[in-house]
């Protein structure tokens, strides 16, 4: 059976009905059409130019959050594939799953969540789901408001990686107060705040992707020799970040696990294509290691199918705990070096001052879509929001850019200003 035949009806609407085109050469599933419109966004394109864990042009080999999401994306699909359920809703569920970061990644996203309390914060995870929603153009309902991509209920619930509103016990969520109608509309019919084995796929390859490759850049850029490892600082930034509850002992026996793998080196990286390509082969043993110990236990633990609420991925502790190694490596030789930290504390004023400028000059601040939301704004909550919204969309380089223009040159909001 296809596993396109595991969907129903219910699986595949979407929120305005799309009657199927006459003429469709080469003939495509609806997942595949969801697939297609998540490539094609201007979300997607502006992926290229936002942070992943190094600044997008500070280095030709690093990653960006556009070539995160597409490895993402590759390791859910074949992931998706081995367990039986529909590839494509998990590969597009991965491509889309940072599409609400902001610039500067997750140093820009506490930024904006610091300014954003009166509507409700800021999560680039509910972001998304608020992109592809709303956000996004493509579809218009009965009333001409936007819809967003208008994708099928089963790819957006794919999407979804935190099903659940803000509470003052959960720093992430997947939705804002005002996005709750279509949220309620694509759970419909899910086990309360469970995911879907699809959002399972997807963000358990996030987890595989930037636990293996965070290290990967950490290496090429000189931050990270894998054969000289400062175990206390490590197992520290594993506990600060990941396991709070991890002891010295067990986090020993997950890196001794990992040193274990054949193709971890023996000698520091120098740069050489023979040394290049010992650390790929690195790359590819730990994503297979760790996809392999997750299809073996899901298929030990029940018989599938493995689509939406019919199964749930089982992800070993041993995996959990030697990705979180993985993680503390980067974080301790990459994400907290004090040039990082000196770095991100600037970008952080950037993102704050920017948007205090554009409140101060909204509308003539917006672009014309966000400048029609703020007039259509009831209060003043749904007004910051729209700013949020806009400030969210920029890229790195784009918001460098508009803070020059509007914060260090006076802010210069004149009709036509961005010519």
């Amino acid at each position: 059976m296809d596993s396109t035949d595991l969907y129903d009806d219910h699986d595949r609407e979407r929120v305005v009905a799309e009657p199927p085109k006459r003429v469709e050469a080469p003939e495509r599933t609806p997942y595949e059409r969801d697939r297609a419109r998540v490539v094609h966004s201007a979300a997607s394109r502006r992926l290229a130019a936002k942070t992943q864990v190094h600044g997008p042009q500070m280095d030709d080999f690093v990653r960006n959050r556009l070539t995160h999401s597409l490895e993402v994306a590759q390791v859910a699909r074949d992931l998706s594939r081995a367990l039986g359920s529909q590839p494509d809703i998990a590969e597009t569920a991965a491509l889309a799953h940072d599409l609400g970061h902001p610039p500067f990644g997750h140093n820009g996203e506490e930024a904006l969540d610091a300014i954003a309390g009166p509507c409700g914060g800021f999560e680039g995870n509910a972001q998304t789901l608020r992109l592809l929603t709303r956000l996004e153009a493509k579809t218009v309902d009965a009333e001409g408001r936007s819809v967003g991509l208008n994708l099928t209920r089963a790819t957006l619930d794919a999407c979804t990686k935190y099903p659940w509103r803000r509470s003052v016990d959960r720093r992430k969520f997947g939705v804002y107060e005002d996005d709750l109608p279509v949220f309620t509309w694509l759970r419909r019919g899910a086990d309360g705040e469970r995911q879907c084995v699809e959002a399972q796929i997807m963000d358990l390859a996030d987890d595989v992707a930037y636990s293996v490759h965070d290290v990967e850049d950490g290496v090429v850029a000189e931050r990270v020799d894998l054969t000289r490892l400062d175990r206390p600082a490590v197992w520290e930034a594993v506990r600060a970040r990941y396991l709070p509850g991890a002891d010295d002992q067990t986090l020993e026996a997950a890196l001794t696990a990992l040193t274990e793998v054949g193709s971890w080196p023996g000698t520091p990286y120098d740069g050489s294509r023979r040394s290049l390509g010992a650390l790929k082969n690195l790359t590819s043993d730990l994503i297979g290691r760790f996809c392999g110990e997750v299809q073996e236990a899901t298929f030990a633990a029940a018989a599938g199918p493995f689509v939406r609420y019919r199964a749930d991925l089982v992800v070993p502790e041993s995996t959990v705990v030697e990705m979180a190694v993985l993680k503390g490596i980067a974080a301790h030789y990459v994400m907290e070096a004090d040039d990082r930290v000196a770095l991100m504390s600037r970008q952080r004023e950037l993102v704050s001052e920017l948007v205090e400028v554009m409140l101060a000059h909204t509308p003539t601040s917006l672009e014309r879509a966000f400048a029609d939301d703020w007039a259509a704004a009831p209060d003043d909550a749904a007004r910051l929001r729209v700013v949020i919204d806009q400030v969210a969309s920029l890229t790195d380089a784009s918001a460098v850019t508009w803070h020059e223009r509007l914060v260090q040159r006076g802010s210069g909001i004149r009709a036509g200003w961005r010519a």
